[in-house]
């Protein structure tokens, strides 16, 4: 069975959702390599959305990829006032939040 068959229990997909902005950031800031970093976001942002489908409907599916393709683009702005580390932070934190409060399983 891969990960992507697999039911993730919600908590566990609400961290991987934010581990997902924090791990695609330091990918890219580490290897100075934006796609791999962006490879890793979608990556991640695939597993999460095959979960939050599959235990919440494709609405809410839709709606928490949604937020996190915003919250990835809202890093940026927000990074010019904050620092890059602490608007990853935010944004993943809040995605986590999100997608806590918005998935049934």
């Amino acid at each position: 069975m891969s990960l992507l068959d697999a039911t993730l229990p919600k908590t566990a997909t609400s961290a991987l959702a934010a581990a997902g902005l924090l791990g695609g950031y330091a990918v890219a800031r580490q290897t100075k390599n934006r796609q791999l970093g962006g490879a890793v976001l979608a990556a991640v942002g695939a597993v999460c959305t095959t979960n939050w489908v599959r235990t919440s409907g494709p609405a809410v599916g839709a709606a928490l990829l949604g937020t996190y393709v915003v919250a990835f683009g809202a890093s940026h702005p927000l990074a010019k006032k904050i620092g890059a580390w602490p608007a990853v932070g935010a944004v993943a934190a809040g995605t986590a939040l999100t997608a806590q409060l918005a998935s049934r399983g």
